[in-house]
């Protein structure tokens, strides 16, 4: 329905939306973002326990309703135009960011980050990506209002990255390679043992860094890759810097709940990627011919929406034909496992310390 009503009201002439947005405008997105977020933070998850595939799912639920919602807001208030632009950005970061939760999966399981503390991480991980890409998006309308030429260097990049993606899909991804958490242990005097949520401790009077925090940076360091794909992707079907970065805050809060209900099923979406890879490749060409030929919003959106379905469709298909791998029990594989096995595992030592850290 919400999208049938903002396709219909996209009547406009116009190539983008463009509107002017008062200062109050900005102040209730960002006022709604923060209040969201504590909500989350100090009601729902006020205390640290492991998130169950229900929960997870309701969450899910709640957070894309959300988002939809607003956009409901954006077609009352800007009209059908804005609408699209801002479903198409939604989606796209949506579909984009399915991947982004399977490597925090890997990530947290080659810390064996117990699953109780997870979320605190992954609020954080979220709070620095929303911040990151507000960086990312003021910085890319800056440069293609100034540069033309700008959108297709963006539209080459897309163009490459979604050969990469296609082309590595099966790549295994090491945390203990990446230059960023190399140089956190370097420089961060850090202890090997879990101290509850906390990310610093005073231990005989010296400030140490818990395994958490070492966690933290590593997903921030991974989001800012993923940005730089998504990113260029959604100013391709807008370049309102309020509806792209409210697609993008919307698509991104509802992140943890989404790593709670999927982390566990990466090989049942083996198709994913392929169809990730299609929807930057179509973003890529419509950057490129933007000069040339304007892609309607409403085609827009539906070639995302139906590679993403294709690709999920055939994915839980073949899921059916050829189901997940046994263990020698015939007990299924966690394919978070498998896919860290190859991994060195952290310090034997590494464990969980649940007694009260020494903040003193």
């Amino acid at each position: 329905m919400i999208l049938t009503l903002a396709t219909e009201a996209a009547s406009s002439t116009q190539r983008f939306a463009d509107f002017e947005v008062p200062a109050a405008a900005w102040w209730a997105l960002l006022i709604g973002i923060v209040f969201l977020l504590l909500l989350d933070l100090l009601l729902v998850h006020r205390k640290p326990h492991e998130i169950s595939f229900r929960e997870a799912i309701i969450e899910s639920a709640v957070w894309i309703t959300l988002g939809l919602a607003f956009g409901l807001v954006i077609l009352f208030w800007q009209g059908g135009q804005a609408a699209g632009e801002y479903y198409a950005g939604y989606l796209i970061e949506k579909s984009l960011s399915i991947d982004n939760v399977f490597v925090w999966a890997v990530i947290l399981s080659y810390f064996s980050v117990p699953k109780m503390y997870q979320f605190r991480v992954l609020f954080w991980g979220v709070f620095g990506a929303l911040v990151l890409r507000a960086l990312f998006i003021f910085a890319g309308v800056a440069l293609i209002e100034r540069f033309d030429w700008v959108l297709y260097l963006f539209g080459a990049f897309l163009l490459y990255s979604a050969w990469k993606l296609a082309a590595h899909r099966d790549a295994e991804i090491h945390p203990e390679e990446n230059p960023v958490l190399k140089l956190v242990r370097r420089v961060v005097p850090s202890t090997n043992d879990y101290h509850g949520q906390a990310m610093f401790i005073r231990e005989k009077g010296k400030l140490l860094a818990t395994p958490l925090f070492a966690v933290l940076v590593l997903i921030e360091a991974t989001d800012v890759v993923f940005a730089v794909d998504s990113v260029p992707a959604i100013l391709a079907v807008s370049r309102e810097p309020f509806l792209v970065f409210a697609s993008n805050a919307f698509a991104i809060m509802g992140l943890r709940a989404l790593y709670f209900a999927l982390a566990g099923m990466k090989d049942r979406f083996r198709y994913l990627d392929l169809g990730l890879a299609a929807i930057l490749a179509f973003v890529g060409v419509k950057m490129l011919i933007a000069d040339f030929y304007h892609m309607p919003i409403p085609l827009s959106l539906g070639v995302i929406f139906g590679v993403l379905t294709i690709a999920i469709w055939t994915s839980l298909a073949a899921d059916k034909r050829q189901p997940p791998k046994a263990d020698e029990h015939g007990l299924p594989v966690d394919p978070v496992s498998e896919d860290v096995a190859s991994i060195q595992p952290p310090p034997p030592e590494d464990r969980v310390d649940e007694r009260e850290p020494d903040h003193s």
